[in-house]
Parts: C-alpha cells; sequence; structure tokens
C-alpha cells in the first residue's frame, strides 16, 4: 500500500453527514477552535454549530443533566460556527476550526462478537492464523459443520449449551463461540480517553497489517448511572491478521494511532428517538478506493443477538463504575469477504480508501485510511483538556 499524502479526501457537506430528520433531533458535536483555545461543546442546530462550553464544558458534564436534550436545542450559546465551514476544514490541522469526535471524557469501550455472522468470521481469523490465503478454505469448513446451528440462538441459553456441546465434539469451540454464544459477552477497552477521531479525519492502519477491514458500529453514550444517553455511529477498524493470530493481541490490533472513529455527533435520546430506534437502527457502509473499487455493506442492530441494554449491564454495574460515563460500541454484522488483491484473500484496505458509514437517523461518518504511523499523531489528552478549560474560565 502507497502514502495518501496526495490523493484527493471526499468533500463531506451538511447535506451528506446530518440525519434525514435533523430538525428533530438533539445533535451534540465537539469543535475544535483556536481560538478558544480548545474543544468546545455544540448543539447542532440546522448548518449552524452553536458553542454551549459556557453551558456545559464537557460532553460528559451534559450527559449527566436530565435537561440535556433542551439545553441541545434551546440554551444561548457563545460563537458559532457553519457547519459546512468545519467539514471543509483539512484534517489534521491545528489552526483551523473542525469537528472532533463527540465524545471526550468517556471511556470508550466495544462489545465484540455480538451478530452471528461476524462471529463466524472471528473463529475463521481464528482458524487461519491471521493468514488470508487460508479464509475460503477454513470458511467452507466453519460453515459447514456451524453455519445454522447459530440461527436465532439467544446467548446463554440452554440451546446454547447444547451447541456448545456439539461444537467441541466436532473440535470446533473458540473463545469466539464462548463470547457469542456463551452467558458473557465479550466487553473490552476500544481507546483510551479522547483518542477516538471523528468525520472528515484520517483513520489509521498498522502499516504491518494486510489483512484488515472496517468495522461499522452503533455506539452507545451512557452517562456515569449507566444510563443511555445518546447513540452515534463508529468505525471499530479491525486489523484481522493480527487478532488471527492471538486473541491476546487484541490491543495491538484495536488501538492504534487513529484506529478509532466516532461521529459525526451524538443524538440525544428523547420522545422522537428512544432506545427502540436504537435497536431498529440500519447501518450501512460504502468502502471507495482510490483506483475506483466500491465495496458495499450493512448491518441492523435487529439481528443483533444479545440486547444493547444487556450489553450496558455487562459493561457497567456492580462490578464496574464510569464516573464519566462511557461510549459503547455494540458490534458489527459486516464482516466482508469478497476477495479484492488475489483471489480467496478476501477484502483489506488500500491506503486512500474512503470509509463511509451512516444511518438514516445518525448521519455519516466518513474518514480516509491512512497507516497509523502517518496519521497525525495524538496529542491533546485529559490534561491538556483540563488545562484548556481552566484558561478559559470553565472549571
Amino acid at each position: 500500500m502507497e502514502s495518501t499524502a496526495a490523493r484527493p479526501r471526499p468533500v463531506l457537506t451538511a447535506g451528506t453527514v446530518l440525519p434525514e430528520d435533523a430538525g428533530r433531533a438533539a445533535l451534540v458535536a465537539r469543535v475544535h477552535d483556536p481560538e478558544a483555545g480548545g474543544p468546545c461543546v455544540a448543539a447542532v442546530r440546522g448548518e449552524r454549530v452553536v458553542d454551549l462550553t459556557a453551558v456545559v464544558p464537557t460532553v460528559s458534564d451534559l450527559l449527566e443533566r436530565d435537561d440535556a436534550a433542551e439545553v441541545v436545542r434551546e440554551a444561548d450559546g457563545g460563537r458559532a460556527w457553519r457547519l459546512d465551514g468545519l467539514l471543509g476544514a483539512p484534517p489534521g490541522q491545528g489552526d483551523v476550526p473542525h469537528l472532533l469526535a463527540p465524545v471526550d471524557l468517556q471511556v470508550i469501550k466495544a462489545a465484540g462478537v455480538t451478530f452471528a455472522r461476524s462471529l463466524l468470521e472471528r473463529v475463521i481469523e481464528e482458524r487461519t492464523g491471521g493468514d488470508p490465503a487460508q479464509a475460503t478454505r477454513v470458511r467452507e469448513r466453519v460453515v459447514r459443520l456451524v453455519g445454522g446451528r447459530l440461527d436465532g440462538i439467544r446467548p446463554g441459553s440452554p440451546e446454547a449449551a447444547e451447541v456448545k456441546e456439539l461444537l467441541l465434539a466436532e473440535g470446533l469451540w473458540s473463545q469466539y463461540l464462548e463470547v457469542g454464544i456463551g452467558p458473557d459477552p465479550e466487553v473490552f477497552t476500544k481507546a483510551p480517553v479522547l483518542s477516538a477521531v471523528g468525520t472528515g479525519a484520517d483513520i489509521g492502519v498498522l502499516r504491518a497489517s494486510v489483512w484488515n477491514n472496517p468495522e461499522p458500529e452503533a455506539v452507545l453514550v451512557v452517562d456515569s448511572r449507566g444510563r443511555v444517553r445518546g447513540a452515534t455511529l463508529g468505525n471499530d477498524v479491525n486489523l484481522r491478521d493480527v487478532e488471527g493470530r492471538s486473541a491476546l493481541l487484541l490491543s495491538h490490533a484495536k488501538d492504534n494511532n487513529a484506529s478509532c472513529a466516532i461521529g459525526p455527533f451524538v443524538r440525544l435520546l428523547d420522545d422522537d428517538f428512544g432506545i427502540d430506534a436504537v435497536r431498529g437502527l440500519d447501518i450501512d457502509l460504502r468502502v471507495e478506493g482510490p483506483d475506483g473499487y466500491v465495496l458495499r455493506g450493512s448491518s441492523s442492530l435487529r439481528e443483533i443477538s444479545r440486547d444493547v441494554l444487556d450489553l450496558v449491564s455487562a459493561t457497567y454495574g456492580a462490578h464496574h463504575q464510569y464516573p464519566d460515563g462511557f461510549a459503547l460500541f455494540t458490534g458489527t454484522l459486516f464482516a466482508p469477504t469478497e476477495d479484492r488483491r488475489a483471489p480467496g484473500e478476501g477484502f483489506t484496505h488500500e491506503y486512500g480508501d474512503t470509509v463511509r458509514i451512516s444511518s438514516p437517523r445518525l448521519g455519516a461518518l466518513v474518514n480516509t485510511v491512512v497507516p497509523s504511523e502517518e496519521a497525525p499523531p495524538w496529542t491533546s489528552g485529559v490534561g491538556a483538556l483540563m488545562r484548556s478549560l481552566a484558561r478559559r474560565g470553565l472549571l
């Protein structure tokens, strides 16, 4: 794969990133503003983005308020930016206002293996040892032996336990099947606080990876009391060759520079957009390569194996608390298998790919794939945010 430095980037506008029903939505953004000297919490009101930082210094603080949606819709704000202007900013340039990931102090968590179809692909990664050349052969055997046994099964149920015994007898039990149909889901820390990138930014894939793909997901944004307060979109970039070598390499596969994208905005739950609307979200994926290659895919939360609130309960409770809340990736149905480079090797990214993850009620998260080693370095953490807010008299 070649460097992307001179390649054209997608043109983003308000019309291409806003939800279809944006006029009814309470949308939260974060904006890097060099004039303010740091990030700003903002409300998206039509094609204007209004600074609310004087009212709520962080998104985490906003979501602790019971009247968060009213604040986003009605509170008097400070400066305002044109959404098109923020979307048109070159990625990685700190001297111009631009959109950030719309979460801040929340811990970034992820639930894995929550859909049966992607569950089988994780088993295939494991069985190939991360070698894409073996994928077709292994996939045929796994699908033949496992296939329909997982259709409609409820994780942790007696039926799931029976399937486990059958697979053990076939020599096909896997750590991925354990978390996919066993009583406990996989929940891991995807990325450090404040490390996610937003829409329009570069997204990173390790230069050494030769088998990888995007993971389009719904992301729940949860407050310190375990209440789901909003939802957004995420790309939980997956290095299949790395994780396939060993599940103990999960952190190496998942947590790299710019390898987590969240956005474009957090849509707050309200009377028009409740948890049942989240359960019914359809998520579309489109990958456009610099060579004209196009990949399309989709994922629907209606097909998830575990209810989204069960995933929240597995993350937060008497066993674990999050005083600043958390953002929870809910997993994906999407696992691309069509060949791109060579027969039998399936899909993998090329640098310069544009990845568009969209849902009618959440908008569109758009990123360009680059080597993690060439993505803008992550330089602004919790300390920098606190110092910035203190300088502005907001703490």
